[in-house]
C-alpha cells in the first residue's frame, strides 16, 4: 500500500485469540473508547452454524456446509454501545450461544467456502466503517486484514481462561456440570481452531503480543486504546 493509500485507509484495529481471552469485552471497550465501530467475527461464525443446525444441514459434512453456505442472510450491527447479529432478519443474538452451536462452530468455520463468504461480509463492515473498526476473531490479522492499522493477539493461561468463562456462566446462573464441560470445549475449540488448514489460529508475525492473566480489564483496554491512539492518531471521545 503506498503513502497515499494509507492516507486514505479506515483505521483497522485486528484483535486475534483463542476463547476466553477477554476478546469481544476488550474490543467492545476499546471501540467505544475511540469512537470506532466494533465486529464480532465469532458471532458470525455461530450465526451460520445455528444457521445449518435449524435447517438440518450435516455440520460434520464439509462438501454439504459448502454449498449451503451461500443462503443465509447474515448482518452484523457494528455499534460498540449495541452489537447485532441477525440470521434473516432474524436477531439470533441469544440461539448462537448455545451449546449445540458451540460444538459444531470449529467445524464449519474450517469449511474453506464458509471463510470465503464470511471474510467477504467482515470487510465489507470494515468498509463503511465511517471512523474505522475494531474486529475481533481468529484470524483478523493473518487473513482478513493483514494491513491492518494495529495488530493484537491477546491471550491468556488456559487456566485464567478457565476461569474466567467458569464465572461468566454461574453468573447466568448455569450449572457446574455444564460449566465442567463447557471447560473442556475451551480447549478442544483452541486445539480445532489452531490445527485447521485453513485459516488457522496463529499470531501475525507484526502483532502485539498482549497476555492478560494477570491484568485487570481496564489494564487490558487501555495498553490497546494507548497502543492504537499512538499508531493511527486517534484520540479517545
Amino acid at each position: 500500500m503506498d503513502t497515499a493509500d494509507q492516507a486514505h485507509a479506515p483505521v483497522v484495529v485486528a484483535i486475534d485469540g483463542p476463547s476466553g481471552s477477554g476478546k469481544s469485552t476488550v474490543s467492545r471497550a476499546v471501540a467505544a473508547r475511540l469512537g470506532l465501530s466494533f465486529l464480532d467475527t465469532g458471532a458470525m461464525y455461530r450465526a451460520m452454524t445455528w444457521w445449518m443446525l435449524t435447517n438440518d444441514v450435516d455440520v460434520t459434512d464439509a462438501d454439504a456446509v459448502a454449498v449451503a453456505c451461500g443462503k443465509p442472510v447474515i448482518v452484523s450491527g457494528t455499534d460498540a454501545e449495541g452489537p447485532t447479529i441477525t440470521v434473516d432478519g432474524q436477531d439470533v443474538s441469544g440461539p448462537i450461544r448455545g451449546p449445540e452451536v458451540t460444538a459444531h462452530v470449529s467445524a464449519v468455520s474450517a469449511v474453506p467456502a464458509v471463510r470465503t463468504r464470511l471474510v467477504e461480509l467482515q470487510r465489507g463492515c470494515a468498509d463503511v466503517a465511517e471512523r474505522g473498526i475494531v474486529a475481533e476473531g481468529r484470524d483478523m490479522g493473518t487473513v482478513v486484514f493483514p494491513d491492518a492499522t494495529v495488530k493484537i493477539f491477546l491471550t491468556a493461561s488456559e487456566t485464567a481462561r478457565a476461569q474466567r468463562r467458569a464465572a461468566e456462566l454461574r453468573a447466568k446462573g448455569v450449572d457446574e456440570a455444564t460449566i465442567t464441560a463447557m471447560a473442556a470445549d475451551l480447549a478442544r475449540r483452541d486445539a480445532a481452531d489452531s490445527s485447521r488448514e485453513t485459516a488457522p489460529l496463529t499470531q501475525a508475525a507484526d502483532a502485539v503480543l498482549v497476555d492478560t492473566s494477570e491484568l485487570t480489564l481496564e489494564q487490558v483496554i487501555g495498553t490497546i486504546a494507548s497502543l492504537v491512539e499512538e499508531r493511527a492518531g486517534l484520540s479517545a471521545v
